[in-house]
């Protein structure tokens, strides 16, 4: 029933900047832990960022200090804010929704990810 569609994603230079976007389908956005994670090719899918129903964050350590994550939950809408990028930060950025009953999680949905290329 959820869907997650990213956008946002493109090539930018060393130290430069963009915003994801995570558009989400269905009524439990509002009540749904939303995070971001990225995959670089034959690596592991890392965790970015978190943000609760409630409006905890949490952060990976490599993008502490330059990326924000915030929602709007008029707009079904979780962002990515990412400052300060570094070639390392390079790879397909993934949406995550995470539906919990009790502190049971009883759904989680994936977007199709987007590409964030930060090169010269």
């Amino acid at each position: 029933q959820v869907q997650l569609v990213e956008s946002g994603g493109g090539l930018v230079q060393p130290g430069g900047s963009l915003r994801l976007s995570c558009v989400a389908s269905g009524s439990i956005f509002s009540i749904s832990t939303m995070s971001w994670y990225r995959q670089a090719p034959g690596k592991q899918r890392d965790l970015v960022a978190a943000i609760t129903s409630g409006g905890i964050t949490n952060y990976a350590d490599s993008v502490k200090g330059r990326f924000t994550i915030s929602r709007d939950n008029a707009k079904n809408t979780v962002y990515l804010q990412m400052n300060s990028l570094k070639p390392e930060d390079t790879a397909v950025y993934y949406c995550k929704l995470e539906w919990k009953n009790f502190g049971v999680l009883v759904a989680t949905h994936w977007g199709q990810g987007t590409q964030v290329t930060v090169s010269s």
